[in-house]
């Protein structure tokens, strides 16, 4: 009972979010949750999460949103749940495709390469995952092979 009542409040906690009722703009948090979403679904995908891709996602999320320590930690944990309970990405990537500019947009491709490059090897569901994102993105093959290159780790260069 406990676990539905959280599922409950985390289900209501993302429609206000994802698709506000009065058309504004949806709050900064929203866009970090959605990015959140999409790292853990790339780390996710991978048969085995290693600390190096949690570690990467940390630290990305406090890089880009410029988050103290136990924000990230709570940002991560949410969208971990979420990842979790979500039926699907489209309301993630749409939510970014509505509120962020193409050069922002392939920098959080950048940040999904950075987490799947974090163990050193990307799998097949990964390298599957990621076409997928950057379509449901709508990053262009050349923007989406920059930025798989740029988020390479020097050694397998």
């Amino acid at each position: 009972m406990k676990n539905t009542a959280m599922l409950n409040k985390l289900s209501d906690f993302l429609s206000a979010i994802i698709a506000p009722a009065n058309g504004e703009s949806p709050p900064e948090h929203s866009l970090q949750l959605a990015t959140a979403v999409l790292l853990i679904e790339v780390m996710r995908s991978d048969a085995e999460s290693t600390d190096e891709e949690q570690a990467a996602i940390l630290s990305i999320l406090k890089g880009r949103f410029q988050l103290a320590d136990a924000e990230v930690a709570q940002l991560a944990e949410l969208g971990r749940r979420t990842a979790q309970t979500a039926n699907d990405l489209h309301q993630f990537t749409s939510l970014i495709n509505r509120e962020l500019a193409l050069p922002e947009k392939v920098r959080i491709v950048e940040y999904m390469w950075q987490v799947a490059y974090a163990d050193r090897q990307i799998s097949a569901h990964e390298n599957h995952l990621m076409r997928r994102m950057a379509d449901l993105l709508h990053i262009s093959h050349g923007d989406y092979v920059a930025a798989k290159m740029r988020a390479r780790p020097a050694e397998l260069k």
